[in-house]
């Protein structure tokens, strides 16, 4: 069977692996046809930089660290990026200004976004910060707007309206870009959200986003809101964006970011490995992954693992080790049965086939590999595998005495420790020769 990797990467098509997708993997997640609205040109926004590192968990990265995550970013073509709160102390303004510059004097790609509460204080800061480097700014005033929230807070609609619209009324007038946002839409009633999302766009919003602050939807929901959302805007006349904004308090963050693209909705919001408060946000990485295996996006995204392990670095926030695409473990297997898969696929000499035989996701399309590791599941596959993988010419005797070490154990051997067996056994035959 020929492989069809090197031809896809010289030719830029990946219309051959298409081909051997179909014939050789059954995929019951196709739907017989996307719907219309899934063909809409699919937009990110990152917002590791700031809804992310409100984790009580996470440190907030030094400016090169952020400076180097915005130039991860553009390398896997998200095109726009939240990257502060300037009004919430000096420190956030003067590395929000220095972020806004980079963007711009390193021509980035990247649409520049600030976060604001629906008061002048804060958004002040932010005309500030577009008025001295000199990039275009959005805005991303935020008021909650749920029953539940206007009960704590005392608050009415009447309020809620008075209040959002003279924070854009002063926004517009600063010449920045309004997106209006509204906390805990998906626990808000029509009742609530039509009147201010109407006074949001006569008062000149340019986008409306839908936020699951505490995690709350379910696919099926989000496809509701979305669609109820875009009617509504449809009514207005208006050139209004509609975006998603999701957290991950059921699990479903990342499925419910899925389902707001199906929807069509223009903009979904994320975060490097979910980061957030609570159990956190969206995964920007995890999205992206998603799409790229359905075919709705055709990025290069083998920078993609750099940028996960860069904000897990500048966050000092670990990556799980079984983590999707970025965790240790990802691609890794000690199991007998799996790895004689592998193998034998390799000795066909088709790497497509062996990055895909026992794994989902093709670790070669984001820039990893398959690792087989011995332990005590593992079979003689296994260990002639890692012999030729670290230069090592296997023979039969090495690899059972390796084996057996590995069986007689409770975990999977580390490479030192392979190493080191390999090491005794060459020893014990130098002085069985000398003998």
């Amino acid at each position: 069977m020929a492989t069809s990797d090197d031809a896809s990467t010289r030719n830029g098509s990946e219309g051959g692996e298409a081909f051997r997708h179909r014939e050789l993997i059954h995929d019951w997640n196709l739907s017989p046809a996307p719907p219309p609205t899934a063909r809409k040109r699919i937009v990110m926004m990152d917002e590791t930089l700031r809804d992310g590192i409100q984790s009580p968990s996470v440190v907030d990265p030094t400016l090169e660290e952020k400076l180097e995550l915005l130039d991860l970013m553009s390398s896997v073509h998200i095109e726009s990026a939240d990257i502060g709160l300037p009004g919430s102390n000096s420190r956030n303004f003067e590395d929000v200004l220095a972020m806004a510059r980079h963007i711009d004097k390193n021509r980035l790609g990247i649409q520049a976004a600030c976060a604001a509460r629906t008061v002048i204080s804060d958004i002040a800061p932010v005309a500030e910060v577009q008025q001295r480097s000199g990039l275009p700014m959005e805005v991303y005033t935020f008021i909650g707007s749920s029953p539940i929230r206007q009960l704590a807070e005392d608050w009415d609609l009447d309020h809620l309206v008075r209040t959002s619209t003279t924070a854009i009324d002063f926004a517009v007038k600063q010449g920045l870009k309004v997106a209006f946002v509204t906390e805990d839409t998906t626990r808000s009633s029509p009742a609530t959200l039509e009147p201010m999302f109407r006074a949001a766009v006569e008062h000149g919003a340019s986008s409306l986003v839908l936020c699951d602050t505490v995690g709350w939807a379910t696919p099926d929901g989000v496809a509701k809101l979305v669609a109820w959302t875009q009617a509504l805007v449809a009514e207005t006349g208006a050139e209004v964006r509609v975006e998603w904004h999701g957290h991950n308090d059921r699990g479903l963050a990342v499925p419910n970011s899925l389902a707001a693209i199906d929807a069509g909705v223009d903009r979904v919001h994320g975060c490097a490995m979910g980061m957030g408060e609570r159990v956190g946000n969206a995964a920007m990485d995890l999205i992206l992954l998603n799409l790229k295996l359905e075919g709705r996006i055709d990025w290069d995204l083998r920078n993609l693992v750099r940028y996960v392990h860069k904000a897990a670095e500048a966050c000092h926030f670990p990556i799980p080790r079984n983590y999707p695409l970025s965790g240790v473990d990802a691609f890794r297997t000690a199991t007998g049965v799996h790895a004689s898969a592998i193998v034998k696929a390799e000795g066909k000499g088709d790497r497509w086939l062996a990055d895909r035989v026992y794994s989902g996701v093709p670790a070669g399309l984001f820039g990893r590999e398959q690792v087989i590791d011995i332990g005590p599941m593992s079979g003689l596959s296994n260990v002639n595998h890692w012999l030729r993988r670290h230069g090592i010419t296997p023979d039969e005797g090495l690899a059972r005495a390796v084996l057996a070490v590995a069986k007689e154990g409770t975990r999977t051997l580390t490479d030192d420790e392979v190493q080191a067996i390999v090491k005794g056994r060459s020893g014990q035959e130098s002085r069985e020769g000398r003998s």
